[in-house]
């Protein structure tokens, strides 16, 4: 990674002056001159200490560069291909690191000093949302590594992120979900009683199904297309029961003015059911219990209906097993009966 030579050089009075030299591929060539072997010494294993710990310069680009560079340049040209929803958060996120740290150039940009900006967000913020702005500013890091070689390594790397509580699983029991599907229907508003049953039936977020249009109904397949999903992917939703009959129920009185299967009055965007939501609430004597919800309900339904954890995630649109850990325990019946099953076999029982 790095060579450093020591040279003796003689004086005209015959004293000795030692030069230090540190070579780092891709970076000027660093150099000191010390009275002494021993301080010349000192000094190289002080640079070459700091080399090690990334606080010295890692490329020609990195001292070209400031954080704000990165951030204009990400920005710019990687933000526009993220969802929505993601561009509007990492576009927040990532103007607090402008603010704070953007002036320094990118060699500048140590661990030690990202630690003490993550400090200073905890101060404010949940667990969550600190790693939130972690991340942000981390993809932009690996982007400048990987693709434009600004950077050998993520300065991220090296900064522990904040442990965050386990998630909520808030699901509506046998009771408590009768109550509320008769409120919604009950109610005025003719959409959302068909939005909570395909909440509950697929596990869709809310503004997955309000941006649903026809086009993306799929009766003869039995599936709703997906095209604005949180993580910028295409998700199919199938349609099964009570869920299929809803939206077999609003085919033949959709209005021709817009696509939107769920539109407001206008037509232009999709209808905000949040008056009617709490209404039905009310008048379901529920409390303590949010529209996102819903899809903590359907992945308890899965769970407790013998849904494999990969399965869950597959419905709800995970990418790993992570997020749905926390209805591990409510599949614990049906584990329990595939290690009876497979004890049954092999034992002969």
């Amino acid at each position: 990674m790095f060579l450093a030579t020591i040279e003796n050089r003689s004086k005209r009075d015959g004293a000795s002056r030692y030069r230090v030299k540190i070579r780092v591929a891709g970076t000027p060539t660093q150099t000191a001159t010390f009275p002494t072997l021993a301080e010349a010494r000192r000094w190289a294993h002080i640079r070459e200490g700091a080399i090690r710990e990334r606080r010295y310069f890692q490329t020609t680009e990195a001292a070209r560069h400031t954080l704000a560079d990165l951030i204009d340049r990400y920005r710019r040209e990687v933000l526009p291909g993220k969802s929505p929803s993601t561009q509007i958060n990492q576009t927040l996120h990532l103007a607090w690191w402008r603010q704070q740290l953007g002036a320094r150039l990118l060699s500048e940009v140590t661990p030690a000093c990202l630690s003490e900006c993550r400090d200073l967000l905890s101060e404010t913020r949940a667990p969550a949302t600190v790693n939130g702005y972690l991340a942000a500013l981390s993809h932009a890091f690996t982007t400048a590594v990987t693709e434009w070689q600004w950077l050998e390594d993520s300065p991220l790397r090296r900064v522990r992120r904040p442990r965050e509580p386990q998630g909520r699983v808030r699901f509506l029991s046998d009771e408590e979900r009768e109550r509320l599907l008769k409120a919604c229907q009950a109610g005025s508003n003719r959409y959302l009683y068909p939005i909570v049953v395909l909440a509950l039936s697929t596990g869709a977020r809310k503004q997955e199904l309000l941006r649903i249009t026809w086009p993306d109904v799929d009766l003869h397949r039995a599936r709703i297309l997906l095209q604005h999903t949180k993580n910028g992917e295409r998700r199919a939703l199938p349609l099964a029961g009570r869920a299929l009959e809803e939206i077999q129920q609003l085919a033949p009185v959709r209005r021709l003015d817009t696509p939107l299967v769920f539109p407001r009055a206008d037509g232009r965007r999709p209808i905000d059911i949040r008056p009617a939501w709490v209404r039905a609430l009310r008048e379901a004597g529920i409390s303590d219990f949010r529209f996102h919800d819903l899809r903590h309900s359907a992945a308890s339904y899965l769970a407790m209906t013998g849904a494999s954890l990969a399965e869950i995630a597959e419905v709800l649109g995970h990418k790993t097993l992570s997020m749905v850990q926390r209805y591990a325990h409510l599949s614990e019946t049906h584990i329990s009966g595939v290690v009876a099953r497979m004890n049954a076999a092999i034992f002969r029982l």
